[in-house]
């Protein structure tokens, strides 16, 4: 289990918090979603999972001890961050997925491209996992890059995954694809999900709504609806321009 117990953090001694008095969990199996306009403190708090900062306040614990206490190597071992933009290498793809484990033998690396749903567009190219993708994935497009990454992230199988806005670039019915796919590859691990698209949280066991470093407001999707607040305009306003793109694109000639 990850738990967050009254969490701050601040970048220095005496500067104001980026995240203050921050408590949550996530059980194995369970999907956690974390949503909020830019500068709430999401991705900050992303990455002090796996310690690239250390809190300044309470702590983060997984299955009780203090992640403190563990070995950094240990710890981003068990614990997987896909972001929105990860570097590729002007490698080959099977190279550029299986990065964070790279003996990962074959069958790991088709699966977890299967699961982010890439792996029809690489078995499609003339040399399929040994294309080479040139300096930061030139010969991707954005959304593809953000597929790549999803399946890096799944090949060493850690026990906490975090997808820090990894589907923005990704059109909506493939990011559904993903999605599905992603349920069966991690339920039995502890997922957190950040994202300004809330149709990747609706799913979510419980949705935490940030702003400048606080959780304002935690629910289901359902609950967070029906209370009218802060995610509920949202959710009306994202409905709202998806109506509008899809009418949009049912009068094109």
């Amino acid at each position: 289990v990850l738990r967050f117990e009254n969490v701050d953090f601040a970048y220095a001694p005496g500067t104001r918090n980026i995240i203050s008095d921050v408590s949550f969990e996530v059980a194995p199996g369970q999907t956690l979603g974390l949503v909020g306009p830019p500068g709430s403190g999401k991705s900050t708090l992303a990455n002090l999972i796996p310690r690239f900062y250390d809190v300044t306040g309470g702590r983060i614990t997984l299955d009780g001890v203090d992640i403190r206490e563990v070995t950094l190597a240990s710890l981003r071992e068990y614990v997987g961050l896909v972001q929105q933009e990860a570097f590729l290498f002007d490698s080959s793809i099977g190279h550029n997925v299986a990065y964070a484990d790279p003996w990962a033998e074959e069958g790991r690396i088709v699966s977890a491209a299967r699961t982010a749903q890439i792996h029809e567009h690489i078995a499609g190219l003339p040399l399929a996992y040994e294309t080479r993708v040139g300096e930061r994935g030139v010969a991707l497009s954005g959304g593809q890059r953000q597929r790549m990454s999803i399946a890096r992230g799944i090949v060493p199988g850690p026990g906490v995954i975090i997808f820090d806005d990894s589907t923005a670039a990704i059109d909506a019915v493939t990011e559904r694809r993903v999605r599905d796919a992603l349920a069966e590859a991690t339920q039995a691990k502890a997922t957190i999900i950040i994202a300004h698209r809330l149709s990747s949280l609706m799913h979510a066991d419980q949705i935490l709504v940030m702003d400048e470093g606080r959780v304002v407001e935690r629910g289901t999707h359902a609950e967070l609806v029906a209370a009218g607040g802060v995610y509920a305009d949202l959710y009306e306003l994202q409905s709202r321009s998806d109506a509008g793109a899809s009418l949009d694109d049912e009068v094109q000639p």
